[in-house]
């Protein structure tokens, strides 16, 4: 009898148990970085005695000490992860950032800033001599005569306050500016005057110097060449194809150019491109040693060259700094696509990533989906490419296919839908080997999203609002109804409801496939929404700049699900059988326990 009667109760206390057990678990779940994919927006670079660092957007500072074959972030203390331009100057490393200047020993690195005075300047450029150490910012130029312990303004004649380059030459500086050409000062940044006879683009974006010879990258004008202390310049473009450019580093006798479109090589006789092996073209940052070349690229990470621009391999490992721009799944397989960086392949569920194989040389991947075909991938610029081997390789889709920057695909059926910036919406029949354009009754050609719900077609765009096609493509209805914000970022939804992401008023709810929208946004506490993804009525949306919020009511109610994430800007959102994936801007993946 008694037995029977504390049975009921050690049935109840084992059920409080397995409750607080099961809870705690699932409260305790937070999100982790995870292996891959490699590359980023790498600003900035020095090096010094073989010991090579990169700044980031958005990650801080990287460390390599071979090469750049790996690297390490060593950001203890940096609380600004922007990071625009780097300089050794005796024992200390600099990183200007957009919020003024930090310090580390180059031994062991721990920044701290160096006054907080400087935190409402952006420092584009640093530079050394013996004596002292020159920042080029948004408020002109900054000297200090004791390793960065104290700072003077030295501004006097100089009419620019954003100065992009400083580069020091004997016993003269040189300034950059982004609206008035170029600056010389005799005396340490004491007096400044205007250089500019010869010069026909007054934005200068580098300086370098050989000996006695200066030169400045322009934008939109090429390079430009000085042999008399700046008195005059004479462009020196010859072989140059792009005159947008953004570095320029001198190795012997050699001169880099670091362009939107490649690495340029001059050696005396003209210009030449130097691009083989080099899988992003968008260069932001050129540097030079005794064992070679790096360059900086924009979302590609690091590339290096040991036989002076002749080839170029990339140098990633450890680089985390990618923006996740789309994922999807094919069998076991998670791919995602980066700005920059091209496709990643994970077989392992997210846990660590390779890059996929040869083919995609667009490496700006904004979009990605696949059927029994294959697995497409949309790209900034390159059109579309597919791959029918996994991953291994690629190949170019674009028969039809007018407009080449597909931010959105999508599979309906038998058929894959495009959308593009400005072309408005093309579709395939034939597993992407011919496209035809479907803009009947579309007023918004700029697309940024789709979703399929039941039989409908949803098409968001940028200014637009949203349009439903329940024929296939062959005509298109605005459904903006209630919906107050027209730029559409992200669609999502199922086959009972819609649901629409914007910059600024949140997320909107449609129940009547598109004919009237409400918000929903109890609990968001960022209304920027960049990304959204739902299974069931369970819902998660990425923000900018409030990282992640979960749903479980279909968008009803929302909570804050961002412990561990170090990441505020998602962009791209994963649900998996297990776990749920970030997409961040400039911090990689991100993985959390999900169901």
């Amino acid at each position: 009898m008694i037995k029977k009667l504390w049975l009921p109760f050690l049935l109840a206390i084992s059920f409080v148990i397995a409750a607080i057990i099961f809870f705690k678990g699932e409260n305790s779940s937070t999100w982790k970085q995870v292996n891959g994919p490699y590359g980023g927006y790498i600003h900035c670079m020095a090096v010094e005695d073989q010991k090579v660092f990169a700044g980031t957007q958005g990650n801080g500072v990287f460390f390599s000490s071979d090469h750049g074959k790996n690297w390490k972030p060593v950001n203890s203390g940096l609380t600004n992860s922007s990071i625009y331009s780097l300089a050794v100057s005796k024992t200390n490393i600099f990183a200007g950032t957009n919020g003024g200047i930090f310090v580390s020993p180059v031994e062991k690195i721990s920044w701290r800033p160096i006054d907080p005075k400087w935190e409402d300047i952006m420092v584009f450029s640093l530079a050394a001599d013996k004596e002292y150490l020159y920042a080029g910012t948004s408020k002109g130029i900054f000297y200090s005569a004791d390793n960065g312990l104290n700072w003077n303004e030295a501004s006097q004649g100089l009419t620019s306050g954003d100065v992009k380059a400083v580069v020091v030459n004997g016993t003269d500086i040189f300034a950059g500016t982004e609206d008035r050409g170029i600056f010389r000062s005799p005396d340490h940044g004491v007096n400044w005057y205007e250089v500019n006879t010869g010069m026909t683009s007054l934005q200068v974006n580098s300086l370098a110097v050989s000996e006695s010879v200066i030169y400045a990258g322009t934008a939109g004008k090429g390079v430009f060449v000085s042999t008399d202390k700046g008195e005059s310049w004479q462009a020196l473009n010859q072989g140059l194809d792009s005159k947008n450019v953004n570095s320029i580093t001198v190795r012997k006798n050699s001169v880099f150019a670091g362009t939107e479109e490649g690495i340029f090589l001059f050696e005396g006789t003209g210009w030449k491109a130097a691009n083989k092996g080099l899988e992003n073209p968008y260069v932001y940052s050129l540097i030079a040693d005794d064992s070679g070349i790096y360059a900086g690229t924009d979302g590609g990470g690091v590339f290096f060259s040991a036989d002076n621009g002749t080839s170029w391999n990339k140098t990633n490992q450890g680089l985390i700094n990618t923006h996740i721009s789309s994922f999807t799944v094919c069998d076991s397989d998670i791919f995602a696509g980066t700005s920059g960086a091209g496709v990643f392949i994970s077989g392992d569920g997210g846990m660590n990533w390779k890059e996929a194989g040869p083919g995609l040389t667009n490496p700006f991947v904004f979009t990605l989906t696949v059927n029994d075909s294959g697995i497409y991938a949309g790209t900034n610029g390159g059109g579309i490419y597919k791959s029918t081997d996994h991953g291994n390789t690629w190949q170019a889709v674009n028969a039809g296919l007018t407009n080449p920057f597909v931010y959105c695909l999508a599979v309906n059926g038998t058929d894959i839908y495009a959308g593009t910036f400005g072309g408005g919406i093309f579709c395939s029949n034939d597993n992407g080997n011919s496209w035809i354009s479907i803009n009947q009754d579309l007023k918004n050609y700029y697309i940024s999203s789709f979703v399929v719900s039941g039989s409908d077609i949803y098409a968001g765009t940028f200014g637009g609002g949203v349009y439903r096609s329940s024929n296939h493509g062959k005509n298109w209805e605005e459904v903006n109804s209630g919906l107050t914000n027209g730029q559409i970022f992200s669609l999502t939804g199922t086959d009972s409801f819609i649901l629409a992401a914007t910059p600024g008023d949140g997320v909107f709810m449609s129940a009547d496939r598109g004919a009237s929208w409400k918000p929903v946004n109890s609990g968001l506490a960022s209304g920027n929404i960049n990304s959204l993804a739902v299974r069931k009525s369970t819902v998660f949306a990425g923000t900018y700049g409030g990282g992640m919020f979960q749903s479980l009511d279909k968008g009803k109610n929302w909570n804050e699900f961002n412990s561990g994430l170090e990441s505020i800007d998602v962009y791209s959102i994963l649900i998996g059988d297990k776990r749920i994936f970030a997409g961040t801007s400039g911090r990689g993946i991100w993985v959390r326990a999900g169901k």
